[in-house]
């Protein structure tokens, strides 16, 4: 009998369901929508139930599609956004929302209410803030605890258990406490590499409750990916994804981890073993992560890490990224006053909108290289969320400079490139921190939707230096989770067993020469400009608004 595993993820704004062989092929897939709450001063929420379901429901459509007997399931694993979920005692939902809906009990990773909290725990720059860079994110989970502790007092006292959301999945799917040590490690504060919470810390930015109980709230058994949970699916789990009672479940990864892990280890054709620490993953969705894998601890300064064993067990982890990648571009698309005659009449030609915006601009140019040249005069600092990494700056907000009165889809053109070339010199800062504090990589694999992009590929590779490749699967964060069943099926003994069987390295995009890199330096400082402007204007104007007496959140 054909063996299988499920790998599901849960996005921003939808739950994914990948079936794939022993091999890594993809045999079915399915996505179902979930649903986003959006207010007023940075709120993001969502619902457990709702993900839960939404998972469900994607596994019974691709078990449908792939035509699979459950007993050909071997195993499961998850991957989730590093989303806080907050339930009682008994499992149910306790809300994080104002609303007091207690559906709203997901404080979704893109939440920004935690400004303020993420700054006094820098403030105290405890020990413990080394292993993030030496900064830590309101997109993290420990400012959002205390967030809640402050401003939802009676949720936070009432509440059993804060999970990370991939660990609600694998919580919900088998009956086991147990966290990953990626999501622990991560987004909490874990010191995995002394296998310990740190309660000095705990009580110094005033979450001292946490360590008296002894981390029962948040984890006290800290497992590595893919370690088989409990039992495996637990009756109603079972029930609920039309699979068989007692499936293993693996320990789940973060998403872009996820990605890391169905990537990194790809084969190349005609070459031997691989090295991860050579590789870097680019893992581009709403937001964006690059991940850097090193054998011993880099600490480099407003990059999160170094995090022991945060994607490949036994190995050190340095997480770049940017809080808005695909989000940025999408938002910067929506607001053209073209972007309605640019839909009808990508529509017409059955493609997607970035697709048909690609495939103009790519057409009229000598090469994917010179297609950058079209955003010569327009530039984009796309930092509509903030800047995570190097500059962990979670205030700085997007700039656009060179806009006329142009309002054809050739205009929209300009701005979509100049976007990515923003997105691509984010990037580029990364990996040149990276570089200076020794961690070096001569190839990176992207994934995620703009992976699949040429265009985006060849401005990567240009800006960068690196050679850009993409996996051979079309869908590398599924992979990674289903990845996990498979270590937890013992179909493989490993991560890294599991990632040289079932991944390959597919086309790859090589830096077009120093016309182009020479130009991309030059956009560079102007992105560099963009960037002394906007941190300018905001000092500028807190000090006004101060000098005046006016409350600045107002």
């Amino acid at each position: 009998m054909k063996q299988a595993f499920i790998g599901i993820d849960v996005g921003t704004s939808s739950a994914r369901a990948g079936i794939f062989d022993e091999k890594g092929g993809l045999l079915a897939s399915a996505r179902h929508p979930i649903t986003v709450w959006h207010e007023a001063g940075g709120i993001v929420e969502q619902s457990s139930s709702e993900i839960w379901a939404a998972c469900a429901a994607a596994v019974r459509t691709a078990m449908e599609e792939a035509a699979l007997a459950p007993s050909a399931v071997r195993g499961v694993g998850f991957d989730a956004t590093c989303s806080l979920v907050v339930l009682d005692a008994t499992g149910g939902p306790l809300t994080v929302s104002g609303s007091g809906d207690e559906r709203r009990n997901v404080i979704v990773w893109m939440d920004h209410r935690a400004i303020a909290e993420a700054r006094e725990v820098n403030d105290t720059r405890d020990d413990v803030l080394r292993y993030v860079g030496g900064s830590i994110s309101p997109e993290m989970e420990i400012p959002k605890l205390l967030w809640l502790k402050r401003h939802l007092p009676s949720t936070y006292r009432s509440a059993g258990h804060f999970f990370d959301l991939a660990d609600y999945l694998s919580f919900r799917a088998t009956g086991s406490t147990a966290r990953s040590i990626c999501t622990v490690v991560c987004k909490w504060n874990f010191l995995a590499h002394e296998q310990r919470w740190s309660k000095s810390y705990f009580e110094r930015i005033g979450l001292g409750d946490l360590a008296l109980e002894a981390g029962t709230k948040i984890g006290t058994e800290i497992v590595a990916p893919g370690t088989p949970l409990a039992t495996g699916l637990t009756k109603s789990a079972a029930r609920d994804f039309g699979l068989l009672e007692g499936t293993p479940v693996g320990a789940s990864l973060i998403d872009a981890h996820a990605g890391g892990v169905g990537t990194i280890g790809g084969r190349e054709k005609s070459a031997g073993p691989v090295d991860v620490c050579g590789r870097l993953a680019y893992i581009m969705g709403t937001s964006a992560c690059i991940m850097a894998t090193t054998s011993e601890p880099c600490f480099v300064p407003g990059v999160w890490g170094p995090y022991y064993s945060g994607m490949v067990p036994g190995f050190w982890l340095n997480e770049g990224g940017q809080s808005a990648a695909g989000a940025a571009i999408d938002h910067l698309i929506r607001s053209h006053p073209a972007h309605d005659e640019a839909v009808v009449t990508a529509r017409d030609a059955s493609m997607e909108i970035l697709e048909f915006l690609e495939q103009r601009i790519v057409s009229r140019s000598g090469s994917l290289g010179d297609a950058a040249l079209l955003a010569r005069n327009t530039h984009v600092l796309p930092e509509f969320l903030g800047n995570r990494s190097p500059f962990a700056d979670p205030d700085s907000r997007a700039v656009v400079a060179g806009i006329d009165l142009d309002t054809d889809i050739g205009s929209m053109e300009r701005l979509f490139v100049a976007g990515l070339c923003g997105l691509a010199y984010g990037l580029a800062d990364v990996v040149e921190a990276f570089r200076s504090h020794g961690v070096d990589s001569d190839l990176m694999v992207i994934s995620g939707g703009a992976g699949r992009s040429p265009l985006v590929r060849q401005i990567m590779a240009d800006t960068t230096g690196l050679t850009v490749a993409v996996p051979e699967t079309q869908e590398p964060v599924l992979l990674g989770a289903a990845m996990l069943g498979a270590v937890a099926g013992r179909s493989c003994g490993s991560i890294g067993e599991a990632m040289a069987s079932m991944s390959a390295i597919g086309r790859l995009s090589e830096p077009t020469g120093p016309r182009m890199a020479d130009f991309h330096r030059t956009k560079r400082r102007v992105h560099g400009l963009m960037r002394k402007l906007d941190r300018e204007t905001r000092e500028a104007m807190r000090e006004t608004i101060s000098s005046a007496g006016v409350d600045a959140k107002k």
